[in-house]
């Protein structure tokens, strides 16, 4: 079996360390990918921390994967040996569900399996992308078009596909106000593609800490949600709120701020339970949704549209020394607006 450098955690609180990774051999339909740059996602500390639940460890963690493929299966179609492609989060699923079957891959009935942290086919748990190369089956692997390079697409394996999707199912486009709680990781994509897609864009954060940010990536208007005069003037405003911190928020109080037959999505995954007070959605029609990523197919259209539009990720590149320091500095939201690890520092 191939082997690969990494970096992993060992424990929910120890520092991610240097490893060597074993990847399985490449079969029929896999493509072995030499990673070039994976981004770091707050989903990636909330895992390895035990946040969503107890993990087997030593864990690799990565799911905004970008890379080149180096060798192909016998019976691969879809891709070949140096094409620029990318892996989100998810690496296969039954195939056979309703879901899967409609190209809803991410909510396979019977469980995606995830890029890592998952129980893959072989039995064995998946490792991903703070590695230098991955061995994926052809069908989840996406191509990067050439507008793009591949430091800026790999945060749109996740983020990009996190919020092009619910912007692409609740019809954003022209007409529509668009309000997008928080401006980090997931939040900048949000601002960027419904102002591409012709929406109406409000940031919502705590501060205006960085409205100058946020009107340079496409927002039309900037509040702070700690001036409780936000929520009553614009109370009743938005067709669409994408709410994408990880915190607990009052989300009663947001629903307020919809208009008739609104919506607010959740694409941030706090740990702790949100309430919800029923009359927030009775009394204007509102609903409280969630969304996750995107399946294969709206992936690689998310790809594309972003080529088209001039739009990838505002990044900051590390080495694979600084992964720690960066976890940190995620907590501490001291990052604009995504890390993206440069994988030929593994070693």
């Amino acid at each position: 079996m191939p082997t690969a450098n990494a970096y992993a955690a060992p424990s929910a609180t120890g520092d991610l360390v240097p490893v060597t990774i074993e990847r399985r051999d490449v079969g029929p339909h896999d493509v072995l990918i030499e990673i070039k740059f994976a981004g770091i996602c707050h989903s990636d500390i909330h895992t390895v921390r035990g946040d969503w639940g107890p993990q087997q460890y030593p864990l690799v963690p990565g799911h905004e994967i970008a890379g080149i493929v180096t060798k192909v299966g016998a019976e691969v179609t879809k891709h070949a040996i140096g094409d620029r492609v990318g892996v989100g989060c998810m690496v296969n699923s039954c195939r056979e569900c309703a879901n899967c079957v409609q190209g809803e891959e991410q909510y396979c009935l019977n469980g995606m399996i995830g890029t890592y942290g998952a129980i893959d086919r072989d039995g064995t748990v998946t490792q991903g992308g703070y590695s230098s190369h991955v061995v994926v089956t052809e069908d989840f692997v996406v191509t990067i078009p050439e507008g793009l390079e591949l430091d800026v697409a790999a945060p749109l394996l996740c983020a990009g596909i996190t919020t092009y999707s619910p912007l692409r199912h609740w019809g954003a486009g022209p007409g529509k106000k668009v309000a997008v709680v928080g401006l980090g990781g997931l939040g900048h994509m949000a601002v960027k593609l419904a102002h591409a897609m012709g929406a109406e864009v409000t940031v919502l954060s705590q501060s205006l800490k960085k409205q100058e940010d946020g009107l340079r990536l496409g927002a039309d208007q900037y509040f702070a949600t700690s001036d409780e005069n936000t929520f009553k003037d614009l109370a009743g405003s938005f067709d669409l709120i994408i709410n994408t911190v990880s915190a607990s928020i009052d989300i009663s109080a947001y629903l307020q701020l919809l208009a008739l037959d609104g919506a607010l999505v959740n694409v941030g995954a706090p740990a702790e339970p949100l309430p919800v007070n029923v009359f927030s959605l009775i009394l204007g029609r509102r609903s409280f949704a969630g969304s996750a990523i995107g399946g294969i197919r709206e992936t690689q259209e998310m790809l594309d549209f972003c080529a088209e539009h001039g739009l990838g990720s505002e990044i900051e590149v590390i080495p694979a020394s600084k992964i720690n320091d960066a976890y940190e500095r995620v907590l501490a939201s001291d990052v604009r607006y995504r890390f993206v690890i440069d994988t030929s520092t593994l070693g």
